[in-house]
């Protein structure tokens, strides 16, 4: 998944809501209101290679059937009814190379822009809060109100996933209780 000239290589979930798992929580670092965000559905493996593989073995079978086997069949199904109209009902030798072509375009350049996110309320992942300036590193104490710390997600700080969010906490909560 990317947007801005960054990119995630983790898993995404399709959710009743939207889109989540790791990579769109990453990447939700970046993205803004009506910005696209392009999806790879695929990565790591060439479309062009794998209908092609198909053509020349199965030329009677259906495209549909072939993408069930790399990707899931709900997610083949709704794509097709909205986004690829006519080829999943179509044969592998009925394909032409602009077909191809546009199916390749489709799953490694899916290109979709949110309407929005969940917001605060079920977020995982945050930006902004008290700048860091604001705040002496060594004590997290506030520079303009002596005797407020600020701690953890509160502050400006964010990471990539992996534990980083909670590393931050334990340690500014270390260095304001030292201080106290």
């Amino acid at each position: 998944m990317s947007c801005r000239d960054q990119n995630f290589n983790e898993s995404i979930l399709f959710t009743h809501r939207g889109l989540s798992g790791p990579a769109a929580l990453q990447i939700s670092s970046y993205w803004q209101p009506g910005d696209e965000l392009s999806i790879d559905l695929l990565p790591g493996q060439s479309i062009d290679e794998l209908v092609q593989n198909a053509r020349a073995h199965m030329p009677a079978r259906q495209l549909s059937t072939t993408l069930n086997s790399a990707l899931p069949k709900a997610l083949v199904t709704e794509l097709g009814s909205t986004q690829w109209s006519r080829l999943p009902t179509r044969r592998h030798a009925e394909l032409s190379t602009s077909d191809i072509e546009a199916l390749d375009q489709a799953i490694h350049h899916w290109r979709i822009k949110p309407a929005a996110t969940e917001g605060y309320r079920t977020a995982e992942v945050t930006l902004g809060g008290v700048d860091t300036d604001a705040l002496s590193s060594k004590t997290m104490e506030s520079r303009s109100q002596p005797g407020l710390f600020f701690i953890g997600e509160v502050v400006d700080v964010t990471g990539h996933l992996g534990g980083f969010n909670f590393q931050w906490a334990w340690a500014s909560a270390v260095a304001a209780a030292e201080a106290l």
